[in-house]
């Protein structure tokens, strides 16, 4: 089984650029070329969007029940092609193959749920005030997407915009991420395989900046949603705005993790540190600030840390690997930079701290104490295997500790009492909050954040929201 010949897909046809441009893509596990991904010229920008355009004109008048088939048999193609998807994500981004096989298969359980939500996209009538007057509210597709997905979960983040925006009725224009393309290729060309028309869904790589500032404010784009940090997303944000441009991002976290002193600490260290480590921490909703009760610091850091010791790091193709590698050198900078800080401002490093090996951009798990409020890592998310333990004693201060940050995407928590529980479902500033389990981004919830981490909803009924205007017609007999 080889690597594909990434490619974009244009008005129907997998093409490369019509200049020639590429740029290599990297396994980083191993730091060798597996491939060249093609960079979108304007002209090429422009083929898409006008593809959009012809395809929407289509598939906004096609019935909602046939839209629903065909998403359906979408997710069951990727269901069957899943080795071959899982492992191919696994070679360009890194994680593990049980975790790549885990990301592929939700997916097609994302496509099946907004494939669903198609058939329930519902108006309503408005009772009227005088006789013989109609009013109804019907919701219409809002038009073309632009759509901007990251490397992390380079199938998860796409399916979601993809499935809202298919189910609505719109069309799309995916820029995907250029060190990850083989995982969108595989997912388009699901849905073409399943019947989406051709010229619905468009596929374009290239240079972000310049994708970004041709497609926001192109006249016949109508919807942009973006998932990345918070420092891009307020510049397309604003650019969206500019141009009266209906928006949903999803940027980024530094989630608090919270161990309350009557909390069941074996559990709480068992599910944080499985969620700190999952994609070596290349997750926006990461836990990224543990926040443990004093009384139970001691406990907590002995059952994570051996957790973290027990981790396998190593190519994520090979048997028994439970963490992968960083995507890409710049990530494995920013960890020893993150490192060098905090311990240059006291803190301690528990275990870990440097890279891994020699080859491949692999870094330690790392548990840092005594970590200053000072330090890079308590302001900045860290975005890898960093995990910084911060005792806490009163509620009061805990709090503050929690909504200190302008983010506000995820936060985790750990008590047994269930006042503590309401508390915190009244006073955590974030978009999501999961107490005493893991239970966020599943398709049928909300996703989403709140101050820095951005706006909308990626999951649940509200994320067709943004996808959608809401047109008021009233008439009489």
């Amino acid at each position: 089984m080889s690597y594909p010949n990434p490619m974009m897909f244009i008005a129907g046809t997998w093409c490369a650029a019509t200049d020639g441009a590429s740029q290599p893509v990297l396994n980083p596990a191993t730091e060798e070329v597996i491939g060249h991904v093609p960079l979108a010229t304007e002209s090429d920008l422009d083929r898409a969007v006008e593809a959009s355009v012809r395809g929407f004109a289509i598939w906004r008048d096609v019935g909602v029940f046939d839209r629903y088939k065909i998403m359906r048999k979408a997710a069951e193609l990727l269901r069957e092609r899943a080795q071959r998807v899982a492992r191919n994500l696994t070679i360009e981004q890194g994680k593990p193959l049980a975790e790549a096989m885990v990301e592929t298969l939700a997916c097609a359980d994302v496509i099946d749920w907004f494939a669903e939500e198609a058939r329930r996209n519902y108006g309503r009538v408005i009772p009227a005030r005088a006789p013989n007057v109609h009013q109804q509210v019907i919701r219409e597709p809002v038009g073309p997407v632009a759509a901007f997905t990251p490397w992390n979960f380079p199938l998860n983040q796409a399916v979601r915009k993809i499935s809202a925006a298919l189910a609505a009725g719109c069309s799309v224009v995916l820029k995907a991420p250029e060190e990850t393309p083989a995982s969108p290729m595989a997912l388009v060309q699901a849905f073409v395989d399943a019947g989406v028309p051709a010229e619905v869904l468009n596929l374009v790589f290239g240079v972000p900046a310049m994708v970004s500032k041709h497609l926001i404010p192109h006249p016949d784009i109508r919807k942009i949603s973006f998932t990345g940090s918070t420092a891009i997303g307020k510049e397309l944000s604003a650019l969206a705005g500019l141009h009266m441009k209906r928006s949903t991002m999803e940027l980024g976290g530094h989630a608090p993790a919270i161990v309350f002193a009557d909390a069941d600490v074996d559990q709480a260290a068992k599910l944080l540190s499985f969620n700190k480590f999952r994609n070596a921490g290349q997750v926006c909703v990461s836990p990224t600030r543990f926040l443990i009760h004093e009384n139970v610091m001691d406990q907590f850091l002995d059952r994570f840390e051996a957790a973290a010791n027990a981790l396998k790091l190593g190519d994520g193709l090979d048997e028994g690997v439970t963490m992968g590698p960083l995507a890409h050198a710049r990530r494995l900078s920013a960890m020893e930079e993150m490192v060098a800080d905090a311990r240059e401002k006291g803190a301690e490093i528990r275990i870990g701290g440097a890279r891994h090996g020699n080859k491949g951009y692999f870094f330690q798990p790392t548990i840092m104490t005594s970590v200053p409020e000072d330090a890079r890592i308590m302001h900045e998310e860290p975005f890898g295997p960093l995990a910084p333990m911060i005792p806490f004693r009163d509620e009061t201060a805990l709090m503050d500790e929690v909504n200190r940050l302008p983010y506000g995407l995820a936060a985790y928590a750990f008590t047994a009492a269930a006042e503590t529980r309401a508390m915190l479902a009244r006073k955590v500033e974030a978009g999501m909050l999961t107490i005493n389990h893991l239970g966020l981004a599943l398709p049928e919830v909300p996703f989403g954040g709140i101050k820095d981490s951005g706006y909308g909803s990626e999951g649940g009924t509200e994320a067709l929201d943004a996808y959608v205007n809401t047109k008021f017609v009233t008439q009489t007999a």
